[in-house]
């Protein structure tokens, strides 16, 4: 009788585990995502953030070769933290928002490293400028519902995010760190 419910609990085990293992994470819950940033000026670290952005992702981690994630920020949405820097930063030396009113990121591969710990290499294009990034992520699961978390930094003229007089580092640091937290949930019945 133990032995027949040890094995009864494993196998129930075992198929829990493969129908985490199987869930295909693609509903993105946007009042509980985030994407932030910080940065510096004159020396002292400052944050910031998107208020407004739109995420596709579809993430299952037993299947990365079909993993893709897109995110498109309404870069007019930026929140420093001052309504006058806000101002600031939509005109044309910095984000040119009018001309420019969206950046995105696009995924190209994900690969697993170690845990919950992946690897995501994709496109990011601000002000009409694209490069390559790469980024660390970490995947932490919870039955139907995950988080997507990571930090990367990028460098803002590459971008032209602060022409002219702002390209000078000693005022607004080169280095901007993007932190984002997507928190998605698992299409259920689909795989």
């Amino acid at each position: 009788m133990m032995v027949l419910l040890h094995g009864t609990m494993l196998l129930g085990l075992m198929l829990v585990a493969g129908q985490a293992s199987a869930l295909a994470f693609t509903q993105v819950q946007p009042n509980d995502s985030s994407i932030t940033f910080g940065y510096r000026q004159m020396g002292v670290p400052l944050d910031g953030k998107f208020s407004k952005f739109a995420a596709q992702i579809s993430f299952d981690p037993a299947r990365l070769a079909k993993a893709r994630a897109r995110i498109d920020i309404d870069v007019a949405s930026i929140d420093t933290g001052s309504a006058e820097a806000n101002e600031e930063v939509a005109r044309k030396l910095w984000f040119n928002t009018s001309t420019f009113p969206t950046a995105s990121f696009v995924s190209s591969s994900i690969k697993a490293l170690d845990g919950n710990h992946y690897q995501v290499a994709g496109k990011l294009s601000i002000k009409g400028k694209t490069r390559d990034v790469t980024t660390p992520v970490t995947f932490q699961a919870d039955g139907t519902r995950g988080i997507l978390e990571g930090t990367f930094t990028i460098k803002r003229l590459d971008y032209a995010i602060g022409e002219g007089e702002w390209t000078d580092v000693d005022t607004v640091a080169d280095e901007i760190q993007i932190r984002f937290h997507i928190v998605v949930n698992a299409a259920l019945g689909k795989k």
